[in-house]
């Protein structure tokens, strides 16, 4: 099908054309981004009565004009819902949108943090910053993931634990330290749950808390992590940091690093 619109053909411009207005347009989105997520981090430890709704409305009309034009300019209109960040996107508009209701389901929208590790796709692919990003992509996206694993368990024993009988959890700070404890295996016991949710989770937040740690941690002192390079010839994306041909067809891959002078 094709698409004649000039509408549609200034969306697929400003996000993925080239030229001045489109990088300052995707980083505008960049920017937006790093707002509200830190809004997001840092509205749980805020008192509720200072939450302005006019504020989540804004946000998520935004964040809801943004996924109705990725969707627009959707070549595969079918697979959009299957990608987990545009479903995000999503599940973040109901959580604006629905103040009412929001408490509930607010820990989800710190997922859009995940948005932050692949800045690199807006940037201008020459400028430094866009390479350093690159270089460190798997770094980042590892420590961001962490990050978001601790704010949405924090807000997990948060929401089952609080104001129940026999529970340490009175806000939201009670429940990020319990979620840190939990992770680091310290276990101090002045804050705990109660219930069967208060077994299952501790149990989830120390294995895959402690897992994304390793990954993490990996990825710190690997120096033969793997990096995401296109090859030009057959298009695989992952070599070794040290690789000077694709493994797959033998073609010279340009891979940029510390010691690498362009």
């Amino acid at each position: 099908m094709k698409h004649s619109s000039g509408l549609h053909r200034t969306l697929i411009w400003l996000y993925e054309g080239v030229g001045l207005w489109p990088v300052a347009f995707r980083w505008a989105v960049l920017v937006f981004d790093v707002l509200t997520i830190s809004y997001f981090l840092v509205s749980p430890f805020l008192p509720r009565q200072g939450v302005h709704h006019w504020l989540d409305y804004t946000i998520g009309t935004v964040v809801a004009l943004d996924l109705a034009a990725r969707f627009y300019i959707a070549p595969k209109k079918k697979r959009f819902f299957r990608r987990f960040m545009n479903i995000a996107d999503a599940i973040v508009v109901f959580s604006m949108l629905a103040p009412l209701i929001s408490q509930n389901y607010a820990f989800l929208r710190v997922i859009r943090a995940l948005r932050v590790a692949r800045a690199v796709s807006i940037l201008d692919t020459r400028s430094p910053l866009a390479s350093y990003l690159q270089l460190h992509r798997v770094l980042i996206e590892r420590a961001v993931n962490l990050v978001v694993f601790l704010f949405i368990m924090s807000a997990l024993v948060y929401a089952t634990q609080v104001r129940r009988e026999g529970s340490d959890v009175h806000n939201y700070l009670d429940a990020f330290y319990f979620t840190v404890t939990s992770l680091t295996t310290t276990g101090y016991g002045d804050v705990t749950l109660v219930g069967w949710t208060g077994r299952v989770l501790p149990i989830v937040i120390m294995l895959l808390g402690v897992t994304l740690f390793l990954r993490l941690l990996r990825a710190l002192v690997a120096p033969n992590e793997r990096v995401e390079v296109e090859c030009t010839n057959c298009g695989l994306t992952r070599h070794d940091r040290d690789a000077v041909h694709c493994k797959h067809c033998g073609e010279v891959v340009y891979i940029e690093n510390e010691g690498f002078d362009t």
